[in-house]
């Protein structure tokens, strides 16, 4: 008998959803890395829900922060991807490797990704390995002619911090 486990596994691995970089800042210290466990959960008022790794620095700094940046990856930007998917910010400064402008109280908004949003995080709560951060959205930029860079790409990436 096949556990519930292997099923819900073997069917998420088939889908193809949009990767995310989220930014957040602390005064002068910043974390990013990249994420693909997101997801709408409310339409009105609108509600966006991110969850983010306990064994990362962007984890660890988002427990303190008030906003978070949301970007939709572009599909040309393989090589950001894996800077804030296979690098850590606790061995290097991500930032000082991307161009990228301080967006809402002060948090970083990469410049290669035209859509984002910033939301401020109102509940953090477990959920399992990650913490989910739940997100109210207030202010951001859309260019739909930026298509996305998607988890089929990024599932061969090498992760920056241990699994």
């Amino acid at each position: 008998m096949i556990s519930p486990q292997h099923v819900v596994h073997e069917l998420v691995s088939e889908l193809d959803y949009p990767m995310f970089i989220v930014t957040v800042a602390v005064g002068s210290e910043r974390a990013g890395c990249l994420v693909g466990f997101t997801t709408q959960c409310s339409i009105d008022p609108p509600r966006f829900l991110v969850c983010l790794s306990d064994k990362n620095r962007t984890f660890r700094l988002a427990r303190e922060a008030t906003v978070m940046v949301v970007h939709l990856v572009p599909r040309e930007q393989g090589e950001l991807a894996s800077l804030f998917g296979g690098q850590t910010g606790d061995d290097l400064d991500k930032f000082e490797r991307c161009a990228w402008s301080p967006g809402p109280r002060g948090t970083p908004v990469l410049d290669e990704c035209r859509n984002w949003f910033a939301g401020r995080i109102l509940e953090r709560f477990a959920a399992g390995d990650h913490d989910a951060f739940l997100l109210d959205p207030f202010e951001g930029a859309s260019d739909s002619r930026q298509e996305q860079f998607a988890f089929h790409r990024a599932k061969r990436m090498e992760p920056g911090h241990e699994a």
